[in-house]
């Protein structure tokens, strides 16, 4: 990956840590993106200090302006995307019957409406230069039925097929669009679903009461098992993969 440039949104978050990371080790130059401009700059001047080629922007994916302006002053900066991952993402739960407007749309806002921003503009800078590559990281709850989840899940589905019909729309022009699925990941929006020191315990067993069967493989996922996969898909050793979900869960979807 060296001499790429990569856009990576949700910079600051477990997984756009990990994937950033991964990309820059690998040789690419990386505009991280987040709207939590203080702990973006901590990721990014700790990245920098270690050698490693990454730049903070600062920006809200859910503002069309910002994510303009985001791309041109980071192909200015930078040089033209080849790779960009979808990573930001927020997690609000609740039943449906007592779920608010604002939850939906906040979600709905940053899990689909900003994939389609960024990969929009992403993508018409892309097709004149006849390549490039763009994962989403989804979730496998995109199609897992999950209790309490039904917005996220709604907006991670609605992420997916996005995803797989812009793939479908820029292949000809050498573009591959793929996705990238976790489940159950070691990261900040995982325990914030947790409600006392037992919440490892009960995702990777399982809740029947939620109709939950665990994870097979008795582990969680770390950050970097996502971003590997991440990697494996912009990379040239996947070259005639596109519209494809790689799930990454430990079996928690049973293959679903």
């Amino acid at each position: 990956m060296q001499q790429k440039i990569a856009l990576v949104t949700g910079a600051a978050g477990g997984i756009g840590a990990a994937v950033v990371r991964a990309l820059a080790t690998r040789g690419a130059t990386v505009a991280a993106v987040d709207r939590d401009e203080t702990l973006l700059k901590q990721r990014v001047t700790e990245l920098a200090d270690a050698g490693l080629k990454v730049e903070a922007f600062p920006a809200d994916v859910t503002d069309g302006a910002q994510v303009t302006a985001l791309v041109d002053e980071a192909e200015r900066r930078l040089g033209p995307i080849d790779f960009l991952v979808n990573a930001a993402g927020v997690l609000r739960l609740g039943e449906v019957r007592t779920f608010s407007d604002e939850d939906w749309a906040a979600t709905f806002a940053v899990n689909a409406t900003g994939v389609f921003r960024v990969s929009r503009t992403v993508v018409d800078r892309m097709i004149p230069r006849g390549g490039g590559a763009i994962v989403t990281v989804a979730s496998n709850a995109a199609n897992t039925p999950r209790s309490e989840m039904a917005a996220y899940a709604a907006s991670k589905a609605a992420a997916s097929l996005f995803t797989k019909s812009l793939g479908l729309e820029v292949a000809k022009y050498g573009i591959r669009c793929n996705l990238v699925a976790p489940g159950s990941t070691d990261t900040p929006m995982l325990s914030s679903m947790w409600h006392d020191e037992s919440g490892a315990k009960g995702t990777i067993e399982g809740r029947p009461d939620a109709y939950r069967v665990g994870i097979p493989l008795k582990k969680l996922a770390q950050p970097q098992d996502v971003a590997d996969a991440v990697v494996f898909l912009l990379s040239d050793q996947a070259s005639h993969i596109t519209l494809h979900d790689l799930t990454v869960d430990g079996g928690a979807s049973l293959g679903a």
